[in-house]
């Protein structure tokens, strides 16, 4: 695939400007883990409240040598809630892309990741963390991920 923007089935949050797009098969969980990340309030451990970027469609774009994700504007600020329909909230327009959280069942979790893994969107690897989104800490850690990403995320390589 070329530069130009590409569309992808997924959900995003942004924490501070910085998103985590949160993958996985049809019925994975993707719009409730956003839900429960965005009743989360700020804590020591997580400083600032998440926010949606956009649920189900989402178009990632390389801008400035660094990768943004946004929602198709149709569907900005709507949320999916299995058993109430959609939902609207408050969302950001655009963020970097700075995670990708790949939902998975509990054993496919690894205790110790290092390197964590990637994923690569327009030729430019993203961070990737593996989560079983119905554990209970599922919010935390993923919000606690997106604030301790210190790669320099979505950055394209030097040409």
């Amino acid at each position: 695939m070329g530069d130009g923007p590409d569309t992808h089935h997924g959900t995003a949050i942004a924490v501070s400007g910085r998103a985590a797009l949160i993958v996985g098969p049809s019925g994975a969980g993707k719009s409730d883990l956003a839900l429960r990340c965005l009743a989360v309030a700020p804590t020591a451990l997580i400083p600032a409240a998440a926010q949606l970027v956009g649920d189900d469609r989402l178009i990632i774009s390389l801008a400035g040598g660094r990768l943004r994700v946004a929602a198709p504007e149709t569907i900005c600020g709507m949320l999916e809630v299995r058993g109430m329909g959609i939902l609207k909230v408050t969302y950001v327009a655009s963020a970097e892309l700075a995670l990708v959280v790949d939902l998975v069942a509990p054993g496919a979790v690894e205790r110790f990741p290092d390197p964590l893994p990637t994923r690569s969107y327009l030729g430019v690897n993203v961070p990737m963390l593996r989560l079983a989104p119905f554990e209970a800490a599922a919010p935390v850690k993923l919000l606690l991920a997106l604030s301790l990403a210190t790669q320099s995320p979505g950055k394209a390589p030097e040409t």
